[in-house]
């Protein structure tokens, strides 16, 4: 696959550079552009991001980042079996569990709610750092919906994480899953307060909390470039309406010309 001139593979993480090292310098480098591109295309283009993911990993499947990398484009293309493998091969190269979180929500995207709760209970998750717990809770609180229990999803969301004034970087996503529970259980005006919040946190845009809110307060957006765009396509319409009843004019009078005529 293509990979443009700007990218040098100097852009990748420090730690995955040293990784690398183990490989030929020339080899190394192709990986790294690879991976550098996985990178950029991963959330505006899953599809591309997993074309380079594979390319990577063909050149270089016993490197742990490569691994992990291939997993990440696999999920993002809603294959989880493949995203769990190379999760899973990733973990047994380094010994790191930061990958619990999305190896148990790779087991929901697989219809495995239940599997997914077992890893939220494992001791495993006390080894995760602060992010790694709200992010666990987060599947965990999916795949209790998953398995119809909103009550209960509700309830693991409840955490101090929820009730801290302060904003993390998992703030924002912490707070819209509640409102969302809350919500889909029925609960109208607390899920709004909820979805208030997570719009005061989401400083980048990570979450639909606004569009959200404004739904519950019944605001509809217009998009003026559509509207704009309407007028465009009927003007020539009503123009040609006109021409045809101008056109229907004159065969008219000259039908009755005509008829003038023959009398």
């Amino acid at each position: 696959m293509p990979i443009p001139e700007d990218v040098t593979g100097d852009e990748i993480d420090k730690d995955v550079r040293q990784e690398l090292q183990s490989l030929p310098k020339t080899l190394a480098e192709d990986v790294a552009r690879n991976l550098v591109m996985v990178a950029r295309l991963l959330d505006e283009d899953p599809e591309g991001a997993y074309g380079y993911s594979r390319v990577a990993l063909r050149l270089a499947s016993r490197v742990a980042a490569v691994r992990e990398a291939a997993g990440f484009a696999a999920y993002a293309n809603q294959k989880y079996g493949e995203a769990l493998a190379e999760f899973r091969a990733a973990k047994r190269m380094t010994g790191n569990i930061d990958l619990w979180p999305v190896m148990a929500d790779c087991e929901r995207g697989l219809g495995r709610p239940e599997k997914a709760l077992d890893m939220a209970g494992a001791p495993e998750v006390h080894k995760l750092d602060k992010a790694g717990q709200v992010e666990m809770r987060l599947v965990a609180a999916g795949a209790r919906r998953d398995m119809g229990q909103l009550d209960a999803a509700i309830v693991t969301l409840q955490s101090p994480e929820l009730a801290a004034n302060s904003v993390q970087p998992w703030t924002a996503r912490l707070r819209y899953a509640y409102a969302d529970a809350l919500l889909a259980a029925g609960r109208q005006s607390e899920a709004r307060e909820w979805f208030a919040k997570a719009v005061e946190a989401d400083r980048d845009g990570s979450t639909d909390a606004s569009d959200r809110l404004a739904e519950l307060d019944g605001v509809e957006f217009v998009d003026a470039m559509a509207e704009d765009e309407d007028d465009e396509v009927q003007a020539p319409a009503s123009s040609e309406a006109s021409e045809h009843e101008d056109k229907h004019e004159d065969k008219g009078e000259g039908e009755g010309d005509d008829q003038g005529d023959k009398d």
